[in-house]
């Protein structure tokens, strides 16, 4: 009886436990009580928590954005738990329709594979392989015939599906949805039954398709799963959401000095939550973190380069943070030049008696991604020649063997006449 009670609290005790790091960062457990119960059967049973992900393989490069759930399933996995990866080959083909206002090319079966490969490349850099499955739907999904299609079709209503925003908005007003679009998240609903998964994770965004999952695996059935979804990370505008098409990302394949000189220009008001939501960061050393900034004993430029030194070394290693660091200190902190700035060789054909637009110098540099973005940053004042200033668009360049440009504040070449 005494071992009975004594081995109740150590379940109790690890419950609470992992819990305690599960909720870190989460923006809605759905239910909550579900969730607790899983974790104690878990716990008692000895048998790991089948948590899920689902991946459209339309944009495969990652940037810390795509962490945000990936460092939760990592999490998971720390606790003992297994995670299920679903690339969604053949959803992929629809696309999710989230925040769309009109239908999605489908991609092709090509393009589809060979984003899922980019990602199988990637994820590993947070995940544990030995803790993880990938799965591609088609292997469920492409086996269905036409009277399983119709059976799941019939699952849920059109009201149902009216009631996601996204449908609700392009329906009252007068925009297409085609029908394949409503079986997007029938499709990602039935990979939950497929693999019947214990725990789905998802952004905010995703909160319709997620629950679809525990309607279907109720009518099928099955246990429903516990919808966990997290916050959408603001980018380095401090405003919209992190996207590499807005430019205000953070790359987890960006060379290091990249994503050191990114981090350091994360907002003040951010730099906390980049810590919770995106760095391994125990939830001791947050708590630490958080009461030495309010009560002014850490500096925010030193805990800005802590969280710039803990993301390189997570994706490129110890040697590589400290290489990062110090190039910064020397270039930002000591204001003189890098000492790795690439040579860019200009054929001295390309020059009329010696000189070249500064626009089409820039482009030739690589340090630019176009014309009009040579323009704006002279015109922002962000553009540097040997260290001085040049704010004239439209100036003709007289070009020197060893001449350094300078765009932004990371972005270097230096020149050689050929």
């Amino acid at each position: 009886m005494e071992k009975s009670k004594e081995m109740s609290a150590e379940v109790k005790q690890e419950v609470a436990q992992q819990l305690q790091l599960i909720r870190r960062g989460v923006a809605e457990i759905i239910p909550e009580a579900d969730l607790e119960k899983k974790v104690r059967q878990a716990v008692e049973a000895g048998r790991p928590l089948k948590v899920k992900l689902g991946l459209d393989p339309s944009a495969p490069d990652i940037h810390i954005g795509h962490t945000v759930v990936l460092n939760k399933l990592r999490q998971f996995q720390d606790l003992g738990h297994f995670v299920q990866l679903v690339i969604g080959d053949f959803t992929g083909r629809i696309g999710d329709p989230t925040g769309k206002s009109e239908t999605r090319k489908p991609l092709t079966e090509a393009e589809v594979k060979q984003n899922a490969q980019t990602y199988a490349d990637q994820l590993f850099k947070v995940l544990d392989r030995d803790k993880t499955e990938i799965h591609f739907n088609s292997r469920w999904l492409g086996a269905l015939d036409f009277a399983a299609v119709v059976d799941l079709a019939a699952k849920t209503t059109v009201a149902r599906m009216l009631e996601r925003d996204d449908f609700s908005k392009r329906y009252h007003g007068g925009q297409a949805i085609s029908v394949h679009e409503f079986f997007y998240p029938l499709m990602q609903g039935y990979d939950s039954v497929a693999l019947e998964s214990d725990i789905e994770l998802g952004g905010t965004d995703q909160t319709f398709n997620l629950l679809m999952g525990r309607q279907l695996q109720a009518q099928y059935g099955q246990a429903e799963q516990v919808i966990l979804t997290m916050p959408l990370l603001e980018g380095l505008d401090g405003v919209k959401k992190m996207s590499k098409s807005l430019g205000n990302y953070i790359g987890i394949n960006e060379p290091p000095a990249e994503i050191y000189g990114k981090a350091m220009s994360v907002p003040d008001e951010l730099m906390l939550k980049y810590y919770e939501l995106v760095t391994d960061l125990s939830l001791e050393e947050l708590d630490q973190l958080r009461t030495g900034i309010n009560d002014g004993t850490l500096h925010p430029r030193d805990a800005k380069m802590g969280l710039a030194r803990r993301l390189v070394e997570m994706y490129h290693g110890a040697e590589a943070a400290q290489d990062a660091e110090e190039g910064f200190k020397r270039v930002f902190q000591q204001r003189s030049l890098p000492t790795d700035i690439p040579e860019v060789a200009i054929p001295s054909a390309e020059l009329e008696e010696g000189r070249i637009w500064i626009v089409h110098l820039l482009s030739r540099a690589g340090l630019v991604a176009s014309n009009g973005e040579a323009r704006r940053m002279v015109k922002q004042g962000a553009v540097k020649i040997n260290q001085e200033k040049e704010a004239d668009a439209d100036a003709q360049i007289a070009v020197e063997d060893g001449m350094i440009l300078q765009v932004g504040k990371r972005k270097f070449a230096q020149i050689k006449v050929v």
